[in-house]
């Protein structure tokens, strides 16, 4: 059975993300968002939305962008 790489899991029903430099195998969505979901710079949240980002740093809302010191960035148009 394959065995998930987060938590060491023998399941039945693992799968595998393959992302362009990188792959691991999950028994859950949980577990593949902690090992593959990028990190909020500014409260260290994972990020499973589509978040925004400045610079290459990356930030789970605008608020935190904001709180950051970016400048420009909302929730809202």
């Amino acid at each position: 059975m394959p065995k998930c790489d987060v938590c060491g899991n023998d399941y039945d029903k693992a799968f595998t993300v393959t992302t362009y430099d990188d792959s691991g195998t999950f028994d859950s969505f949980e577990c593949a968002i902690h090992a593959l979901a990028p990190t909020c710079a500014h409260c260290g949240c994972r990020i499973i939305g589509h978040g925004s980002e400045h610079a290459g740093v990356f930030y789970c809302c605008a608020h935190c962008a904001k709180e950051a010191g970016v400048i420009g960035i909302d929730d809202r148009a």
